[in-house]
């Protein structure tokens, strides 16, 4: 499955309804982003089971902005709807497949209750 472009206008739609997702954040003019681009679109390929996206930070300034996107290429990764990896940087394929990995085997119900006990201790 190749990455689909992702907008503000599609954004919430594309992550709720998708319990597995990782984003790249990127620009055509970022040399390392573009080193990653292959990387991440040969991952894609090999999990076709996830939904790889990319938001181009250049048009989508408000996404990025919302996201605190300081540095790129930054890969995010959604699952059921919480952010539970957020990395500037453009990993190699091996660490890539390490995080995709490590993504998979979390407990999203620890992931859920750690979130719901953070929020509670700031008062939320």
């Amino acid at each position: 499955m190749s990455t689909i472009e992702l907008t503000k206008e599609n954004f919430d739609e594309v992550v709720s309804g998708n319990d597995f997702v990782l984003i790249d954040f990127w620009a055509s003019w970022c040399g390392p982003c573009r080193q990653f681009g292959p990387v991440y679109e040969a991952a894609s390929e090999r999990h076709q089971d996830l939904l790889f996206a990319k938001v181009d930070t250049e048009a989508q300034q408000e996404l990025a902005a919302a996201f605190e996107i300081r540095s790129i290429p930054t890969l995010m990764i959604v699952r059921e709807k919480v952010a539970i990896f957020a990395q500037p940087g453009a990993l190699p394929e091996a660490a890539l497949e390490d995080v995709i990995g490590q993504a998979r085997n979390l407990d999203m119900d620890e992931v859920r209750k750690s979130v719901a006990e953070q929020q509670q201790a700031e008062g939320k």
